[in-house]
């Protein structure tokens, strides 16, 4: 590998043979360490099962088009369960010993399919290492990629290296729309997005050294033998094919297309020569050894047909050459032919026109191999499934004339020379460290985790607590058995549930008097009613267009009184907004529509990803032209749903507005020492965060990028032809993101009251400038009190913990990976508040029998002063 010149390499490897612990191998593993090589060492049965079993017998054979054996009997099935533990196992121990071997600041480039799970287990001993994956084979459209056994856990595996590499786009191409298909996860230009993460993918074609071969012609070995072979063949043009014996090299369609030209033209049979050497591989497999025996009836009857006493029409090897046998056959050959069914790349064509320089000779290329797309311009394309196409390829080929021989050889000798093995390393490498600096920038702006301890801590030094939580995906869990793994394409809006745990431990909470519990969601009121409607918290539906306070002891749920806190007057776009997303949905299979009282939103996430999202592009031109042209809306698109509301909804403003009512209604907001808010918010609506991090008050910058967030990314992107000044504001925005350390620093006595004006929008949803709905400053102002929540709101730096709960760019100060997580950090509160409550009531206990001790000592004074 072209890499070993500028860089101190370490192979660790399996040494392709099996030895028993003892003096031999520890011998034979002394001088491989001293050649730069670290051998890992299997037994017998896990090579078996790892080596000829799954990578050999499924993942080679699926990478390459080959359909899976079917199982027809239970035995089959364990045997692939076997297979896949010894996968398992055997990348494990891989992963070992590259960690022994690891200094910090060390290159790791992992090779082939052999290895898919070891970026994952690497990651996940060294998180910070370098690390970067190529895979030599093709990588399979998704459609028969899906078909493979435990194919999310091969992707995960594969998207924890920084980089991977495919010898082609279309490789690259397959492999983002399987993990978007099949993941659910986010194809960019970049690579492939999971939570923020970027993983690379790009296309990185492969090479030869063709100094080696340049110089093994100008060898006086390599000239005898081209004097000889040139002796041998003389009067005749020779074609060759250099292959493996494997049933995707294409050898009997090779043969059929030149039974069929000699067929067609008796004149060639005496002029035109096939030598085809096809090396064996894996003989003792029984669909290898049919393949050899039909190669070889073949090549029986082609030469009993076209053969006469002096010479034969194919000479055909099972063996391989010596490399000098081999560059003297290239360097004669008038025709090479490379009719792969499926190949990586398929050096053998580098190689062939490596060695033609003097001779110019033509390439005849299959168009899937990989090198079809490198070598395309001056090879002849075929396609090998097409005996008839290959056949008047060779005819073309064997006529062609001198100049457009050299033509083609002259561009293919250019690239052949020009990507090398050594260019094919240094970019892949410079490629990688590229990314890892880029990995490490983003990493900035990732919150660290959680520090639990330290939370519960300052917990419990509070006196007045509030709790400000989310309820899509950090509160609720999947409601499938655990020990079925979720997939991305189940039945359509598969089922939710709360986390088994949270109820009780919020109960627990809210048993202090001194704790307010808030839970805000963009859910309708029913959906929260229905689960935390016992509670006595604040709920906060439809991103804060509703309240409810607490609910007294002994209420029923007809006496719960939602409070609305922005007045929406006109609401007539719904129904037409209604048609269009209707429509929508009868179009998109597995999409569906949410309808809310304030809002309403597509979503398909369920739907096929592309496909949705094409239907989304062209929604938002159906929406923009049509129902909402003149409407004071707002268009929040996300990952995977278009949600239309009116313009100021965000859970920053309603957030405001909850901390004005509980101040309003019961000092619930006074001397507040400290907040935890958490939960997976949009980036629209991390203003929430902002909020508290400025005192209680959002600025004229949050409003800003509130109202205009992503506008022109996306008016250009999706739709070019209307004004870009609109505010359409993009789900899971990250723009904007900043230091928390500037904000978090601030004390109380920095802060400012709130604004009595709060700026209006500069621009709204529509081609043309549409004017605020009427009254929405002063309703505005109205709902904030002047500032009465956040007036109340006088934290020290570490009084306000903001969490983002699955998200990994985020504005938050910290970060909890999913509601589990989010359910223990609960139930760690609900500990805490349980230990305050019995200390208090101990306090309590100590201080009501310490005042009946005075009382009773008082009451004896006089009769004491009576004694004296």
């Amino acid at each position: 590998m072209g890499v070993q010149h500028a860089y101190v390499t370490r192979w660790i490897g399996w040494p392709g043979m099996h030895l028993e612990p003892g003096p031999d191998r520890d011998e034979l593993d002394q001088l491989l360490r001293q050649e730069g090589y670290v051998p890992v060492w299997f037994d017998e049965k896990t090579v078996d099962l790892y080596y000829n079993g799954y990578c050999n017998q499924v993942l080679w054979q699926l990478f390459h088009y080959v359909p899976l054996p079917l199982e027809a009997r239970l035995s089959e099935t364990r045997t692939m369960q076997a297979q896949w533990a010894a996968y398992q196992e055997a990348n494990r121990r891989f992963a070992q010993a590259v960690v022994e071997e690891y200094d910090d600041g060390d290159l790791v480039w992992c090779h082939d399919y052999h290895v898919v799970l070891l970026p994952q287990m690497l990651k996940q001993l060294c998180p910070d290492m370098k690390l970067g994956f190529f895979i030599h084979t093709p990588f399979p459209s998704s459609e028969i990629y899906r078909t493979l056994p435990m194919r999310e856990e091969l992707l995960r595996g594969l998207l924890s290296a920084d980089l991977i590499g495919f010898h082609t786009y279309d490789y690259a191409r397959h492999f983002v729309s399987a993990c978007t298909r099949i993941l659910g996860l986010e194809g960019t230009p970049e690579g492939v997005e999971d939570s923020g993460q970027i993983t690379r993918i790009a296309a990185f074609p492969i090479g030869i050294d063709p100094a080696r071969f340049s110089q093994a012609l100008d060898s006086e070995k390599v000239k005898f033998h081209i004097a000889e072979l040139r002796k041998r063949f003389a009067g005749r043009k020779v074609m060759l094919g250099v292959d493996r014996l494997d049933m995707i090299k294409g050898i009997p369609q090779k043969l059929l297309a030149y039974e069929k030209f000699l067929d067609e033209n008796p004149s060639w049979k005496d002029k035109v020569l096939l030598v085809q050497i096809a090396v064996p591989t894996r003989m003792d497999v029984p669909e290898y050894q049919q393949l050899r025996s039909l190669v070889h009836e073949i090549v029986g009857r082609i030469n009993g047909k076209f053969g006469t006493l002096t010479h034969v029409p194919i000479h055909h090897l099972d063996r391989s050459l010596e490399f000098h046998e081999l560059v003297a056959l290239y360097a004669v050959t008038d025709v090479c032919l490379v009719t792969s069914l499926r190949d990586g790349m398929n050096l053998v064509s580098y190689e062939y026109v490596a060695c033609q320089k003097q001779n110019s000779g033509v390439l005849i290329l299959s168009e899937f191999a990989g090198a079809a797309q490198s070598l395309g311009a001056g090879a002849l394309l075929v396609n090998p499934h097409n005996v008839i196409d290959i056949t008047a390829n060779i005819e073309d080929a064997l006529t062609m004339s001198g100049s457009e021989r050299k033509d083609r050889q002259r561009q293919n000798y250019m690239h052949v020379t020009t990507h090398t093995a050594q260019v094919w390393a240094d970019t892949f490498v410079s490629e990688l460290n590229d990314t890892h600096v880029e990995a490490q920038l983003r990493n900035m702006h990732i919150p660290p985790q959680l520090p639990l301890g330290k939370l519960v801590r300052r917990y419990k030094r509070s006196k007045k607590k509030v709790l400000i939580l989310g309820y899509n995906a950090t509160l609720t869990t999947s409601a499938e058995a655990p020990r079925r793994q979720k997939r991305q394409n189940d039945q359509i809006r598969s089922l939710t549930r709360v986390h088994p745990t949270v109820k009780d431990s919020i109960r627990k909470v809210c048993s202090d008097p001194n704790t307010v519990v808030c839970i805000f969601s963009g859910s309708e009121k029913s959906k929260l009613a229905s689960a935390f409607g016992e509670l006595p918290v604040w709920l906060a539906a439809e991103n804060g267009c509703f309240m409810r306070p607490p609910r007294q002891e002994g209420q029923s749920d007809k006496e719960d009184e939602w409070i609305e806190t922005i007045e929406a007057s006109n609401m007539d776009w719904m129904e037409s907004v209604q048609l269009v997303f209707d429509y929508f949905c009868e179009r998109t299979p597995r999409s569906y529509v949410d309808r809310r009282e304030t809002s309403m939103v597509w979503n398909y996430k369920y739907a096929d990803p592309e496909f949705g999202r094409l239907q989304a592009r062209d929604m938002l031109q159906h929406l923009w032209t049509g129902p909402i042209s003149n409407a004071a809306v707002d268009i929040v698109q996300g990952g995977r749903s278009v949600e239309v509301r009116p313009v100021g909804i965000s859970k920053g403003l309603a957030m405001e507005r909850i901390f004005a009512y509980m101040a309003k209604d019961g000092g619930e907001a006074d001397c507040v020492d400290f907040i935890l808010c958490a939960g997976h918010f949009m980036g629209r609506d991390e203003d929430i965060f902002s909020y508290f991090e400025r005192g209680g008050q959002l600025t004229e910058e949050d409003l800003l990028e509130m109202f205009e967030g992503d506008a022109h990314s996306l008016s250009s992107q999706a739709l070019p032809h209307i004004e870009s000044t609109a505010s359409v504001n993009q789900m899971g925005s990250n723009t904007g993101l900043s230091a928390l350390g500037s904000s978090a620093a601030l004390s109380a006595h920095d802060w400012s009251p709130i604004p009595e004006e709060v700026p209006t929008p500069t621009a709204f949803l529509g081609p043309q400038d549409v004017k605020p709905p009427a009254g929405w400053k002063e309703s505005h102002a109205k709902a904030s009190m002047e500032g009465e929540g956040s007036k109340y709101i006088k934290l020290a730096q570490d009084g306000f913990w903001s969490c983002t709960v699955g998200r990994k760019r985020s504005k938050a100060r910290y970060m909890l990976n999913n509601s589990t997580e989010v359910a223990t950090m609960l139930h760690e509160l609900a500990t805490a508040a349980e230990q305050t409550s019995e200390n208090a009531k101990r306090l309590e206990a100590g201080m009501e029998n310490l005042r009946l001790e005075n009382q009773a000592l008082a009451r004896a004074k006089p009769a004491i002063k009576e004694d004296v």
